[in-house]
């Protein structure tokens, strides 16, 4: 990795970011998104053909957040089978998309079929309405939902299917992001959230940045699935106004991020982290796993060669891959 280039080397991005992230930004300081991604309802009737169940709760009206809560629908007959429970935080820059977005959620479908498993994907505030933490405690309150829920006799699904004792927190891209930051804060609570415990942590091509320009950044800068300069304007866009790219948020490396790092460790959760070789984060992301490592943290690395950030959700058969890992993964997590 290099921290540091010489400015006058350095290649120029050519893409605009605006058409990329597909917005127009407004003089006081909200944007117009014009980026169109159909929506996938809810299917909560178990009479449906779906194999999979999906059902929206109102998570905190005040910030009209909410989570959709995905079943096997097998899960139903066998009530003393408890399954685990996915968090899915899903991605787009903190910025773009949403919990219904039909990749989203055929994502969220695919990993309750896969992994047999119960899987709570939130629908989170978005910036630069409401700038980082705002994510955050979105993603904190989902899990305080999920501990009450399963504790409530009279829910539906989480009470009776679901194993609080063997929760994960997933999220892909700016997902993978919240993941962590969430894990990190629900380390400072866990008193308060029990009885649910985080077994693992799942970052899928998770959205990390810093003040540097790493050489993938730099050899991927005009990339059509992650530019550079699309990366700057998310994080221009989410960070707490006057905040630089090695703010914690951002930076999961800067200032005392490796003793934040420990906290993940002292919780007793495994990490699995995936990328590939074609995203421009992989640089970040090798290093990240190195120094989880060097701090004690029970980490995984899975990194492919080739493909493109995110190359899962859109692709199916890439997406079946990831499948096999991450149920491998949560099944050594249940059985530690």
């Amino acid at each position: 990795m290099s921290n540091g280039q010489d400015q006058n080397s350095t290649p120029i991005c050519t893409v605009d970011p605006c058409e990329y992230l597909q917005i127009k930004r407004n003089p006081d300081g909200t944007i117009t998104r014009f980026l169109d991604i159909p929506s996938t309802p809810a299917t909560p009737d178990p009479s449906s053909p779906s194999p999979i169940l999906s059902k929206d709760f109102p998570l905190n009206p005040t910030h009209k957040t909410y989570v959709r809560v995905f079943i096997p629908k097998s899960a139903l007959s066998d009530p003393l089978n408890k399954l685990p429970i996915i968090v899915y935080y899903h991605g787009g820059g903190f910025v773009l998309l949403h919990a219904d977005s039909f990749f989203h959620h055929d994502i969220c479908s695919a990993v309750a079929s896969y992994a047999l498993a119960i899987v709570v994907s939130v629908e989170y505030r978005l910036a630069p309405e409401y700038r980082l933490p705002a994510a955050y405690e979105d993603a904190v309150d989902a899990l305080h939902w999920i501990r009450s829920s399963a504790a409530d006799p009279t829910d539906e699904w989480l009470f009776k299917y679901g194993n609080c004792h063997n929760c994960f927190l997933m999220g892909t891209s700016a997902g993978g992001n919240i993941a962590y930051h969430a894990a990190l804060r629900a380390s400072n609570m866990m008193d308060n959230l029990h009885p649910l415990k985080i077994k693992g942590i799942i970052l899928h091509h998770p959205f990390f940045g810093g003040s540097y320009r790493t050489e993938s950044e730099l050899r991927l800068i005009n990339d059509p699935f992650l530019p550079l300069s699309g990366n700057d304007l998310f994080w221009e866009l989410s960070l707490p106004k006057g905040a630089t790219r090695d703010h914690e948020y951002s930076n999961p490396l800067s200032d005392d991020g490796p003793d934040r790092m420990k906290r993940i460790k002292d919780m007793g959760s495994r990490v699995l982290v995936t990328d590939c070789s074609g995203d421009p984060l992989i640089d970040r992301l090798l290093e990240f796993v190195k120094v989880l490592e060097e701090n004690g943290v029970n980490v995984k690395g899975h990194f492919t060669q080739g493909d493109y950030h995110g190359v899962e959700i859109i692709e199916h058969k890439k997406c079946e891959e990831l499948l096999v890992v991450l149920r491998s993964f949560v099944k050594s997590c249940m059985d530690a």
